[in-house]
């Protein structure tokens, strides 16, 4: 990998997380800034909340009254699963370094949390600045509890609990863990900017040749798409790329619900799909202005554009839905706010506001589109459009960064952690090429994912048994799987 490389690529990385490892506290050490570390811990509570309830009753008002409960019993399942498999093993594959498999996939050093303390640190994008790595492992847990809870909206009031929570165990460990380490692992900025000035300061030959081997051995210790140069600030790729397209693979091989297409299945509580959606954007702040692990100017950026994307994607929907169908509707105002949500989170702290306003303005209608005329004319039953919102929306998301973080259109530029304090670039920024190199991060994904899960979701089936008899799926989850009622009048 060239040099100039290595910049594109150490710096390519606001995203949501990547963190090297983690530092003692000693005399010289930096210190977590308590602004920080608050800001970061209510971040954490905020995307747990999409999950739970956000999420929960944004999918919930989306299915049959008979199947409500059982749409937010999976959903607090997932959550609760995923938490403990993350302190167990995940946050150890995800974010340590995996040694002759490190391109694909972290190791087992932190399992159980081992070695970490509440002294012990985490690094953030700013050269000199960390958090408790305790907060960073939290954080990154509710990122990892939500994701798997997106593909149930695909598969809804047809699958079978049991099935449902194997599969997840498997998908977590075999696809979300890796996918995490590829786009988000590296060795952080101090120990980028560290390596770079030894080799500046080589004073002979021997001692730039060392300097250089060290420095090659920092930039070789990031997942294989981060070595890439992928920007991904806050989970295109690795939470909504992800599960979309392990929700459209898990539709499709499910099957259709029963009646689907000559029953109709209308959504029981647009009422409580609103206030899921509502929830899921106020919690998205924290998903997003979160991401940047710290809080200054990038996280206000963020912030501000996760805020007026939504907007512009939920006003893009209603007014084409209006256009193409004589009336604007509340599902339609919402589905676009989701897709501008999902659309913003690679970009959020590469773009400028008004470069969010018009992915925003893409998404929703790019949504909609898919989720309309595109599903209508495969005949596909993705329950929820977690296809269409998440994965599309998540594939529009990831290719604009590419262009809009270009400076020239009011983007961030890259940043350059070979100086301390690393400084925001234009030199290593070339459009075509960053393009490109987020497309090879979405195409990673959709493979990754969308063979991985195949696999899965078969091997889950032949074992168990995805699906529920017919009987059951007519009879409704809530009573068929767990012996109880959303409601009872």
């Amino acid at each position: 990998m060239t040099f100039s490389k290595t910049l594109k690529t150490a710096l390519g990385g606001f995203a949501l997380a990547a963190l090297a490892g983690t530092t003692a506290f000693a005399a010289d050490a930096p210190v977590p800034n308590k602004g920080d570390t608050a800001w970061m811990l209510i971040s954490t509570a905020l995307v747990l909340m999409m999950s739970v309830p956000g999420l929960a009753l944004f999918y919930g008002g989306l299915v049959r009254t008979k199947n409500m409960l059982s749409i937010m019993a999976q959903v607090f399942a997932i959550v609760a699963v995923v938490a403990i498999l993350w302190i167990a093993y995940g946050y150890s594959m995800a974010f340590t370094n995996g040694g002759g498999l490190n391109d694909f996939v972290g190791g087992f050093s932190k399992a159980f949390l081992m070695g970490i303390t509440p002294e012990s640190t985490a690094a953030t994008f700013s050269n000199g600045v960390v958090i408790p790595e305790l907060v960073y492992m939290a954080f990154q847990m509710t990122f990892a509890c939500i994701t798997p809870a997106l593909i149930i909206g695909a598969i809804a009031e047809r699958v079978r609990f049991s099935a449902l929570i194997v599969f997840v165990v498997l998908w977590v460990t075999l696809i979300y863990f890796p996918i995490a380490h590829m786009v988000w692992y590296w060795a952080g900025p101090d120990a980028l900017a560290s390596a770079a000035k030894a080799l500046a300061d080589a004073a002979d030959d021997a001692a730039k040749a060392t300097a250089q081997a060290q420095l090659d051995a920092v930039i070789a210790d990031a997942g294989l798409v981060f070595q890439w140069g992928a920007l991904d600030f806050a989970g295109g790729t690795v939470v909504h790329i992800n599960a979309g397209i392990a929700g459209m693979v898990g539709a499709l091989m499910i099957g259709k619900r029963t009646g689907y297409g000559k029953e109709l299945m209308a959504p029981h509580s647009l009422t409580m799909t609103m206030i899921g959606a509502a929830l899921l954007w106020i919690g998205w702040f924290g998903f997003n202005a979160g991401s940047n692990l710290e809080a200054n100017g990038t996280t206000a950026l963020a912030f501000v554009n996760t805020f007026v994307a939504t907007a512009a994607a939920a006003l893009s929907w209603l007014f084409v839905e209006w256009i193409a169908k004589g009336k604007p509707s509340l599902l339609g105002l919402v589905s676009g706010a989701v897709a501008g949500l999902v659309a913003i989170t690679p970009a959020c702290g590469y773009v400028g506001p008004m470069g969010a306003v018009v992915l925003g303005l893409l998404a929703g209608a790019v949504c909609f589109f898919f989720c309309s005329t595109v599903k209508n004319a495969f005949g596909y039953d993705d329950s929820l459009d977690v296809f269409g919102v998440h994965c599309v929306g998540g594939i529009l998301g990831a290719l604009a960064t590419g262009v809009l973080v270009s400076k020239g259109l009011g983007g961030t530029g890259l940043a350059d952690y070979t100086s301390s304090p690393g400084a925001l670039v234009e030199g290593a920024y070339t459009m075509s090429a960053q393009v490109w190199t987020q497309g090879k991060a979405v195409l990673l994904t959709l493979v990754w994912s969308g063979v991985g899960s195949a696999i899965l979701f078969k091997l889950v089936d032949l074992v168990i048994g995805l699906r529920v008899p017919v009987e059951q799926e007519r009879e409704g989850l809530d009573i068929a799987s767990h012996g109880e009622r959303a409601y009872n009048y």
